[in-house]
């Protein structure tokens, strides 16, 4: 029973991982996007970036600690509070972490240049992601890869749009 429960954890780890990456890129990019197509100062971007990633990593590792402990609640089986902790971790850094790469563009680069240019790392990214999480779940790489670039580009595509359309409402 004890090494159910460690792959279980292991899992969570796992999901953690990729659910705080993907989560962070998506997240980011669109909202650095819709802010972008406002033609907002770049500063303004940065800071609403930052503020965006520190916020959400928080918010999301808070929310898988807390997640965690609701399913053993539920489920009745005790992990240790460490592991639930660790669920946690992996989720604040894995969002934080990621949510560096689509902001990155609008630090090196000027906005015009930088909107593309995060979209597009955010994508490969993405694409990346998709494929090492198909090395571990022993799928097909470009399967994973494709899944992970669709299903988070068409994220994207709605936080653009999102931006597009409020932009044309109140610009």
């Amino acid at each position: 029973m004890k090494a159910k429960s460690i792959r279980m954890a292991k899992a969570s780890e796992f999901r953690s991982f990729i659910f705080g990456i993907e989560d962070s890129l998506v997240s980011t990019v669109g909202l650095l996007s819709g802010i972008a197509i406002a033609a907002v100062p770049k500063a303004t971007i940065i800071l609403s970036g930052i503020v965006l990633i520190f916020v959400e990593a928080f918010s999301m590792g808070a929310g898988s600690f807390l997640s965690e402990s609701s399913v053993e609640d539920l489920t009745r089986q005790r992990v240790s509070t460490a592991s639930t902790v660790r669920v946690g971790v992996v989720m604040f850094l894995s969002y934080f972490f990621a949510g560096f790469i689509p902001l990155s563009p609008y630090i090196f680069l000027d906005a015009a240049a930088a909107f593309p240019t995060s979209i597009l790392v955010s994508l490969t990214a993405l694409f990346v992601l998709g494929i090492w999480s198909g090395s571990f779940t022993k799928i097909s790489l470009l399967k994973s890869g494709m899944r992970m670039l669709v299903i988070g580009g068409f994220a994207i595509g709605i936080g653009v749009m999102a931006g597009t359309i409020v932009h044309g409402l109140t610009g």
